[in-house]
């Protein structure tokens, strides 16, 4: 099993008996997982059979969208080849850690899956770009049903599967396609756990003086408190950290005028985070969006969740501009200009935010060099 997974990341091509067109009848799958794999690399899924889930949560960039385009990359472009999104494509890797979306006996809100938690869980994600009209463009779910039956591999798998009765009406066999789909992506590929870090914490791996600083910086709460918002686990040296709390916080990111300017969407257009969540309701979660995981964040920029930060470095400036008196650092390095202010200027995270003194570079440089211990193995190659 192992082995036929890695060989579609390392080819990126769909296992032979899922073309239509093949001349002898292929054995039906014998997995949800195995199922799941080949839908989530199948372009027949979209509109132009041009996207697949792999477009925009490429295995070799990290589950992240590598693809450059207009609004450089720091959106999506849709099956149609022009619509462009509004927000930044989080990584697909380690997602399946994330709780089902939920509201604390505290009145807190986290988990869930996209930026605002609007889907409950991998397989509510799975089945939203499909049919969303800026992302796989089917028409309906019904449509995307038809072209399962394209494929008698595909059809002979899910009566095998999930049942004789699946296909009876198109809502079912789509909840079927996307529950297949989270299997897959609950798989080992996409949380290995064997990073710098990783090694590190099992003795393999001896951290350099700069990374060991940002590892000491990162868990401080006198200098940087990073681990309030993105350590999970009690112990900062637990197994299986994924970096990150799953609440929602409002850290004061300016819109991506870039990104506004070819994706069609309004200049005064106010993206409200979390309040864009159906089953949210409280003004005080604007702007508001789920904290990401760290896991892999030197591979899969661009940054925050509209893309408006290339780099990692700039990242870790943004944040530290809240503790700075330096006019120096009130200027973002990727524009030459002072900060933007925040799209919701209300609810900012000010406890979290402000958190200790200002970093000096060399601080900073650490900072980034830590968080660079959390790509995945097969991914540091691709680290600058």
């Amino acid at each position: 099993m192992k082995k036929l997974i890695l060989l579609s990341i390392v080819t990126g091509l769909i296992i032979s008996g899922c073309n239509s067109s093949q001349s002898t009848p292929a054995q039906p799958l014998l997995s949800k997982t195995e199922l799941g794999q080949q839908l989530y690399f199948d372009t027949n899924l979209s509109a132009n059979r041009t996207q697949s889930c792999a477009s925009c949560h490429a295995p070799e960039a990290g589950f992240a969208d590598p693809r450059g385009n207009a609004a450089q990359g720091a959106v999506s472009l849709g099956d149609d080849g022009h619509s462009l999104g509004d927000r930044n494509a989080p990584t697909a890797a380690y997602a399946m850690f994330s709780p089902a979306f939920q509201l604390s006996n505290e009145g807190i809100y986290k988990g869930g899956q996209f930026h605002d938690g609007r889907e409950n869980d991998l397989q509510g994600q799975a089945g939203g770009p499909p049919t969303n009209p800026i992302e796989m463009g089917m028409p309906s779910k019904a449509a995307v049903i038809e072209r399962l039956n394209e494929n008698p591999r595909y059809r002979d798998s899910f009566i095998a599967l999930y049942g004789q009765d699946i296909f009876n009406t198109p809502e079912q066999a789509y909840s079927a396609m996307a529950d297949s789909i989270a299997a897959f992506e609950r798989t080992e590929l996409f949380a290995p756990f064997d990073s710098k870090y990783d090694r590190f914490l099992r003795g393999e791996y001896q951290l350099s003086e700069q990374e060991e600083l940002g590892r000491t910086l990162f868990f401080s709460q006198q200098f940087t408190n990073c681990n309030l918002c993105h350590q999970l686990k009690a112990s900062p040296r637990a197994a299986g950290e994924t970096f990150t709390s799953y609440e929602y916080h409002n850290i004061g990111v300016p819109v991506n005028q870039n990104a506004r300017a070819v994706n069609g969407v309004a200049s005064d257009h106010i993206d409200r985070g979390l309040l864009e969540n159906p089953a949210v309701s409280d003004p005080a979660q604007a702007g508001k969006f789920k904290v990401p995981t760290l896991r892999n964040i030197a591979v899969t920029g661009p940054y925050m969740h509209n893309g408006v930060f290339k780099d990692l470095r700039t990242v870790v400036l943004f944040y530290n501009k809240y503790n700075s008196r330096s006019n120096a650092r009130q200027i973002n390095p990727e524009t030459g200009q002072a900060w933007a202010t925040a799209e919701v200027a209300a609810n900012l995270s000010v406890e979290e935010l402000e958190t200790g003194p200002a970093l000096t570079d060399q601080r900073v440089d650490a900072l980034v060099a830590f968080m660079k211990t959390l790509t995945d193995k097969r991914y540091e190659a691709l680290l600058k």
